[in-house]
């Protein structure tokens, strides 16, 4: 697959990169909130409960995004929107570090969550009608574990950066978590690289050419977002269900499983830390492998192929004892759930009609996102009533990963679909 990048020129290696740096940004910034907590919980006097309510906000403010973002990349351009998504949320990101109350906090990253809804779905238009539609499964695999490499680096940051954060002072103040959300603004660079080096998408040029000539003015109707939202109503319900599968078993598997390794087997901060980081590489592989995997054996067959090879991983991954086994059985699991994602960019671009590019993938991943907003809640307190997280893994992955094989075979295959249309 490295002769797929060869095949590029320097216009799609561009628009390529400033959309894996977006998104891998944008789940950087998400991400510090969340290693953040308990420390914010100790400055605030609450409950880390009271600071988690702020990743609910951010999840559920991301469809606003994708409709917001979305509209304008289809009306205006990818390039213009993803500049200005990319900003917005570094500076709302910056923002968080100064906040001097909990309320200020849940305000801060609703926005942010607004913004962060915003970059995929623009971030992913941009990209697919830039690339040529060979190996448009390896560069789905690839664009999507940006959400990984994302995760990983917001550990490391956390892990070399916070701890001189928290002893740092300034006007007589602890910097401590403060200075981690400084550090997330620094997306904010990102901007410049594309104001000079990315080019719009050449699809939505040759679009938006044709509906501004002044013989397309009268023949050629103009398609709003909502009204291409109803015009293709079958196809966004699809899509939102889809999604909703997929951010169940994302969310589902990912979310609490540092808590169940740290609940029902007493591991310390470090182990938790490092079984974090074996099964997010373990992501970030499954989802390039079944990304090109998808270009030979096609959208759909790949998607429920991945999701049910995670049902025999069950038992390594939700029931073992030792930590090897554990971090075995996480790799695995990630492997296969993040491989079902690794097709979800080209999938759902190929599958959304051309003048809503922007917006109806976008808003269809959110929306899907938006119904499991509350999934980690509903998991821990059945933990809390079972009195264990294994099982309640264990039936997450049984019924959620059935429930996704079943809605993608009612879709129809999208290999190979034209984007210029």
């Amino acid at each position: 697959m490295p002769s797929v990048f060869r095949s590029l020129n320097s216009h799609q290696r561009h628009a390529f990169a400033a959309c894996f740096l977006g998104w891998s940004l944008d789940a950087f910034d998400f991400f510090i909130l969340v290693f953040c907590v308990s420390s914010i919980a100790g400055d605030f006097h609450v409950q880390p409960s009271a600071v988690a309510e702020a990743l609910f906000f951010t999840l559920a403010f991301r469809p606003v995004g994708a409709f917001l973002f979305g509209a304008l990349a289809d009306k205006y351009g990818r390039r213009p929107a993803l500049m200005l998504n990319i900003a917005c949320y570094s500076i709302f990101e910056l923002a968080c570090a100064f906040v001097t109350s909990l309320h200020g906090l849940y305000l801060l990253r609703a926005l942010f969550g607004i913004a962060m809804g915003g970059e995929w779905g623009v971030g992913a238009a941009l990209a697919f009608e830039t690339l040529p539609k060979e190996g448009r499964g390896f560069f789905s695999g690839l664009l999507q574990e940006g959400y990984v490499v994302g995760y990983l680096v917001a550990a490391a940051a956390y892990a070399l950066l916070f701890p001189h954060f928290a002893h740092m002072m300034w006007h007589g103040y602890i910097v401590g978590w403060r200075g981690m959300f400084i550090v997330g603004a620094i997306p904010a660079l990102l901007v410049f690289y594309i104001g000079f080096k990315v080019e719009e998408s050449p699809v939505w040029r040759e679009r938006n050419a044709r509906a501004t000539a002044p013989q397309a003015a009268s023949t050629e109707p103009k398609t709003g977002v909502l009204a291409g939202i109803r015009q293709y109503a079958p196809t966004f319900l699809f899509l939102i269900l889809l999604m909703t599968g997929f951010n169940a078993l994302s969310h589902g598997t990912q979310d609490l499983y540092p808590t169940f390794l740290q609940k029902d087997h007493h591991f310390s901060a470090g182990l938790t830390g490092a079984v974090a980081i074996v099964y997010n590489v373990g992501a970030l592989l499954g989802g390039i492998f079944f990304g090109a995997l998808s270009e030979k054996f096609g959208r759909k067959r790949t998607i429920i192929a991945a999701a049910l090879l995670s049902l025999p991983m069950i038992p390594l991954y939700a029931f073992s004892h030792s930590l090897y086994a554990l971090a075995g059985g996480a790799f695995l699991m990630q492997f296969m759930v993040q491989g079902a994602w690794g097709v979800v960019p080209a999938y759902l671009s190929e599958l959304s009609p051309g003048p809503v590019r922007a917006t109806f993938p976008g808003l269809a991943y959110q929306l899907g996102n938006l119904i499991t907003s509350r999934n980690s809640v509903i998991q821990a307190k059945a933990a809390e009533r079972f009195g264990g997280y294994g099982r309640v893994l264990a039936v997450t992955v049984l019924i959620v990963a059935c429930f996704l094989a079943i809605i993608t075979a009612f879709g129809r295959e999208s290999r190979g679909a034209d984007l210029t249309v």
